[in-house]
């Protein structure tokens, strides 16, 4: 077996062909029933990153068959101290030692770039649980996903739903992202999710805007194709709540649901399940091909999973990030 960093954006054609076939192998064992992935725009969203990322990548071969890959991401800003990986196997080679191997290289070359820690995304019950538990990994946030499979959907509930809004808002559509007009008071929205200050940067009033148009920018580079629905406040026409969803060019059959947010001062007016009506009216025209919708949020909001069961949303998996020193974990490799 041999480990070597890899780079997606020169990766022959045929490389790019086996990564999928072992990821789409990967996921049929551990999480039966997803949808496979296609070859659309793949090498984009493997090889596109936020000006302020970096990304890496290691593949494990045996006799030149790629059997597994890790891809890390080194962040920036206030998660600068953090690396993320995403690491996969080919079932048929697992418990041989490419999982370890794998971890062993990301974890060293976060290590040359300063970072503390090193965080992955699992789904609860797959055989990853194990491993990373194995490596030093404990579990910081649980995250329950909701699925909506469209072909179930009451549409003419959907439409009178979308239609629920209160005086003093409307809601407007953008299949693209927010517009510039709206940019500086749709940050404004988003920054209610941050708890701290941005670390390590001198904040400013437009510094939020401008990560939001990366963002944007970055999605549509790895072939995300973005929706947002944002309810505004007629009054001060600033946004007061607002909803995102993408759809991948390489698994277009499923769209998944980002941010729902609405601004503290206009809740309870039912603005969470207005917006994300009037969103699944609006993939529906634009996206037929979407079969199911996938959604998350943290265990225990109950709220939003009301609104969620109300438009058809049925609790599907518990995801976990699981996250460990990036010392500790170079210590398991040493001693494993």
């Amino acid at each position: 077996m041999r480990i070597r960093e890899w780079e997606p954006a020169t990766a022959s054609d045929a490389e790019i062909d086996a990564w999928l076939r072992v990821y789409n192998a990967a996921i049929a064992a551990d999480v039966p029933g997803e949808p496979p992935w296609r070859r659309d725009r793949l090498r984009d969203y493997l090889s596109a990153a936020m000006p302020i990322e970096h990304r890496a990548a290691w593949i494990a071969e045996d006799h030149g068959e790629l059997i597994g890959y890790v891809g890390e991401n080194l962040l920036g800003y206030d998660m600068a101290g953090t690396a993320v990986i995403e690491l996969f196997t080919e079932p048929a080679h697992r418990r041989r030692g490419v999982g370890g191997e794998l971890l062993a290289a990301a974890a060293r070359h976060a290590a040359t770039h300063d970072r503390e820690l090193i965080s992955t995304e699992i789904v609860e019950g797959t055989p990853t649980v194990d491993f990373y538990a194995a490596h030093g990994f404990r579990p910081t946030v649980v995250e329950e996903s909701s699925l909506l499979s469209l072909s179930t959907v009451d549409w003419e509930q959907v439409t009178e739903k979308s239609g629920r809004i209160g005086a003093g808002y409307h809601i407007e559509h953008f299949p693209d992202g927010p517009p510039e007009t709206l940019l500086a008071s749709y940050a404004d929205a988003k920054l209610i999710t941050r708890h701290t200050p941005v670390a390590d940067v001198e904040w400013h009033a437009g510094f939020e805007a401008d990560r939001i148009r990366d963002s944007l920018r970055t999605l549509r580079a790895r072939g995300l194709r973005p929706y947002v629905t944002v309810a505004i406040h007629t009054a001060s026409g600033e946004v007061a709540g607002l909803t995102e969803l993408v759809v991948p060019a390489h698994r277009p059959d499923r769209a998944d649901q980002y941010d729902t947010i609405v601004v503290p001062e206009h809740r309870g007016y039912g603005l969470g399940l207005t917006m994300k009506a009037r969103l699944l009216l609006a993939l529906r025209t634009a996206e037929p091909q979407v079969a199911t919708v996938q959604t998350w949020q943290p265990v225990g909001d109950e709220q939003m999973l009301r609104v969620n069961a109300e438009l058809g949303f049925r609790p599907h998996r518990r995801w976990y990030d699981y996250e460990a020193p990036v010392s500790a974990v170079i210590e398991s490799r040493r001693t494993a």
